[in-house]
């Protein structure tokens, strides 16, 4: 049998003591990267404005949230599929793959017709996005060390900053404005402009060989996925939650993902190696993603309808109050290497950042029944400095510790386990204020019934924050000058000594 992905070898690779910036040798490459990243960073939080926008267009506020859901889990299923296949055919092919997706499925989105095809053509958009996202930290971790990442994270993270603005910004003025089918409509040129730069400046060789593609595990896992985000969202709502309907949907999902368990462990190349579970740093980097990806999504998806329904304030400033999320998370990226983890360690800066999110989610929690919008976008700013040294060290970490050959499978799963927290959360919160919602008799515009199902929201992310500190507290003492490949897996030894 042939040799795992060490045929594949960059035309761009890391040197010691060179430049970063964009005028350097690897510059042309790290704008396509920012250009790429910039896709999903604005898509992150251009929608949640206009939510209410949407539903009173469209109809159905009791499924909103599978327009995060059903995009969060086709990225999420998709990731360890690309990342996979990136470690397999080159970085390159994946990432226009993605971006072609992500354009198609932007252009469907913003000629959909109801609520339920809306949600659909949000599949689409999320199986582009699981290409793009972790294949562009893939080749950032490809041609940069780990030093060096400490400076890149600077120029990523500037792009989710001007994102963090200008994405609230463009969902509410398209929102106040009533053109809300231009929020997916703003993507093509970018995705034009992105698979441009990824053609013209990414540069790499691949030497083909034969592979088994694991579709039996991608289909097993994502039905799996499926179910149980129905189960969550449609439960209390559809149907009741002891319904024999409801019961059956848990269990065909947990008999799945055990089934999915198995197949795994058998797959000559499996979409999620479990070798990955079986390391430390692996692991607790993998929940920590996990955790990240629910506290994002619970605020994000919730802060411009509860600002909105309980204050009665426009659009826009809703998105700005969001942006302070958004905007603490890249300044904590930016400052995390140089002050922090190649100085600390990736342990003590992820648990700083452990508890700045705690406060922050605390801080939310315990004030939402008194709306504010100074108040909300105080919390999401600390709470976002929290996940920004949260979120990059850990990943960085999970990416240091493994070889060429690993590094896609690695980045994918970090970016998996983020997707489907982020998916699974939309799907927990959605029921959680569905339910309050429903008790209250009322509609989701009244006042009262916004700030209550928005505080009960609040409260869940806080828990989630509090569960996610177990994460760092298990994590690995590891330097940054420590940090070295782990061996290749064993059966990826087998493979090539075949």
């Amino acid at each position: 049998m042939p040799a795992p992905a060490a045929a594949l070898s960059l035309d761009v690779t890391p040197a010691p003591h060179a430049a970063i910036g964009l005028r350097s040798e690897r510059g042309p490459v790290l704008l396509a990267l920012m250009v790429s990243t910039g896709l999903i960073a604005i898509d992150a939080t251009i929608l949640a404005t206009a939510v209410p926008s949407v539903v009173r267009d469209l109809g159905g506020f009791a499924q909103f949230p599978w327009l995060f859901s059903v995009y969060l889990l086709a990225q999420a299923v998709s990731v360890p599929v690309y990342a996979k296949l990136a470690d397999v055919f080159g970085r390159k092919p994946l990432m226009l793959l993605g971006i072609g997706l992500f354009l198609v499925g932007s252009l469907l989105c913003g000629f959909a017709w109801s609520m339920p095809a809306l949600i659909a053509f949000r599949a689409i958009q999320g199986l582009g996005a699981g290409a793009v996202q972790p294949i562009s930290m893939t080749i950032a971790g490809d041609i940069y060390t780990v030093a060096e990442r400490a400076r890149v994270q600077g120029y990523i993270a500037s792009v989710w900053a001007v994102s963090s603005v200008v994405g609230p910004t463009l969902g509410g003025i398209f929102s106040q404005l009533g053109i809300w089918r231009w929020i997916f409509f703003v993507n093509v040129p970018l995705t034009l402009v992105a698979a441009v730069l990824i053609l013209r400046n990414f540069q790499e060789r691949v030497q083909r060989r034969e592979h088994r593609i694991d579709y039996l595990g991608s289909v097993l896992l994502t039905t799996a996925m499926t179910l149980l985000i129905l189960g969550v969202l449609e439960g209390g709502q559809a149907w009741a939650w002891t319904s024999p309907v409801s019961i059956g949907i848990f269990v065909a999902g947990l008999v799945l993902l055990a089934v999915f368990g198995l197949v795994e462990r058998r797959a000559a190349e499996p979409v999620l190696p479990l070798w990955v579970f079986s390391r430390r740093l692996l692991a607790t980097t993998t929940l920590l993603a996990l955790g990240v990806g629910v506290i994002l999504i619970g605020l994000t998806s919730f802060v411009p309808t509860y600002l909105e329904n309980s204050l009665g304030v426009e659009p826009l400033t809703a998105g700005l109050a969001l942006a302070a999320l958004t905007i603490g998370w890249p300044i904590s990226a930016t400052l995390s290497g140089r002050l922090f983890y190649l100085r600390l360690g990736f342990r003590p800066t992820v648990l700083i950042g452990l508890a700045l999110t705690v406060v922050g989610t605390g801080a939310l929690a315990l004030l939402a029944q008194h709306p504010s919008v100074a108040v909300v976008a105080a919390a999401s700013f600390v709470t976002g400095l929290g996940l920004g040294l949260v979120a990059s060290p850990s990943l960085i970490a999970a990416q240091a510790s493994v070889g060429w050959a690993e590094r896609g499978v690695a980045t994918g799963t970090n970016m998996f386990a983020r997707s489907i927290g982020s998916a699974v959360g939309a799907a927990i919160f959605g029921a959680v204020a569905n339910g309050v919602i429903s008790a209250s008799g009322r509609p989701e515009t009244d006042p009262a019934t916004a700030t209550d199902a928005g505080a009960a929201v609040f409260v869940a992310v806080a828990i989630a924050a509090l569960l996610t500190v177990a994460a760092g507290v298990f994590m690995p003492q590891v330097r940054a000058d420590q940090a070295t490949p782990a061996p290749e897996p064993e059966t990826a030894t087998e493979t090539a000594a075949a």
